[in-house]
């Protein structure tokens, strides 16, 4: 089951409603995408915080291997 970008973005913009936040298919199967996430409230906190910030506002779309989003590759930043 495919996911789209959007939704991707929705779910993080609901923890993360000030963030720049990019969404890349990197297959374009609905099913690997990039990400990036620039939020100050990422400010002080380690890359794997952050990170896991991040994968809990997707709300168990990843999980298992019946998740809708087979792959994400997560890139986290506070703003310069």
């Amino acid at each position: 089951m495919a996911i789209e970008a959007s939704e991707i973005e929705t779910l993080i913009r609901e923890t993360f409603p000030n963030a720049k936040i990019t969404i890349t298919d990197l297959a374009g199967d609905g099913n690997h995408y990039a990400a990036e996430v620039v939020d100050e409230s990422f400010r002080g906190k380690n890359r794997v915080q952050q990170q896991r910030a991040v994968y809990a506002a997707l709300k168990g779309k990843m999980d298992g291997s019946q998740g809708e989003l087979h792959a994400l590759a997560l890139t986290t930043k506070v703003p310069d």
